[in-house]
């Protein structure tokens, strides 16, 4: 299992349901903390169990620059790295690498981009960005897409909706290829040389062939039409 999703009530366009992932389930709709470098920033761990927080958002981009994402992979993926037991979803990094204006360049490869902390030269593509959220271990992960600028002229959105389409294609693929090697489901992942254990955290453990979920991205700007064609 992957992910589950079930509806329970709706009245209108508005309805509430249930996201069942591989550490727990989450009510929708949901408030979901960011917690960028695998904490909530001023909020104690015990503190966000206390007031029912079901879900937490990593961030792909700041993870793989520290504390790397072969550590957390090592020490059994971010749930067990921040003792969170319930569910958590991470961004592509896509955002974070596009916001960095003059110190990234794009290509139909990937992202090129100069790290903010040192410098230091790094390269995103849709696998290496799929690869990164497996290594992390998520329940829910997002394909590796292009943030549109804005504002942009309509042909500008269109070739940016249309690359990411191509990137998502490419990181489907990956993630069909290598969704078993997510730490907490045991098997060995290329990223360390390390064989990790099925771990129980807190009080759940994943079911026996649980995998994370690969979300894909809407783009096309502020168009409408290309925003419906996207999706």
């Amino acid at each position: 299992m992957s992910l589950q999703f079930e509806i329970e009530a709706n009245t209108g366009k508005a309805r509430t349901g249930r996201l069942i992932t591989a550490h727990g389930e989450v009510e929708t709709p949901v408030f979901m903390p960011v917690g960028t470098l695998a904490s909530v920033k001023g909020v104690p761990q015990d503190l966000l169990e206390e007031l029912g927080i079901q879900i937490l958002l990593g961030n792909t981009y700041h993870l793989y620059l520290r504390p790397g994402v072969q550590t957390v992979q090592q020490l059994g993926g971010l749930h067990r790295f921040m003792a969170w037991p319930r569910a958590i979803l991470t961004d592509s990094g896509g955002f974070q690498v596009f916001s960095l204006n003059d110190l990234r360049k794009v290509s139909e490869e990937g992202v090129a981009f100069r790290s903010h902390l040192d410098g230091s030269s790094h390269l995103f593509t849709p696998e290496s960005a799929m690869s990164a959220q497996i290594g992390l271990g998520a329940d829910i992960i997002m394909a590796f897409d292009e943030c549109t600028e804005y504002p942009a002229e309509r042909a500008r959105m269109q070739q940016s909706m249309e690359l990411t389409l191509r990137w998502a294609a490419r990181s489907k693929r990956y993630f069909e290829q290598h969704k078993e090697e997510v730490p907490w489901s045991g098997v060995r992942h290329a990223a360390s040389g390390a064989r990790q254990c099925n771990p129980t955290v807190g009080n759940r453990r994943p079911e026996a062939g649980s995998s994370q979920a690969l979300f894909g991205i809407v783009q096309g700007g502020m168009d409408h039409g290309l925003r419906k064609e996207s999706a």
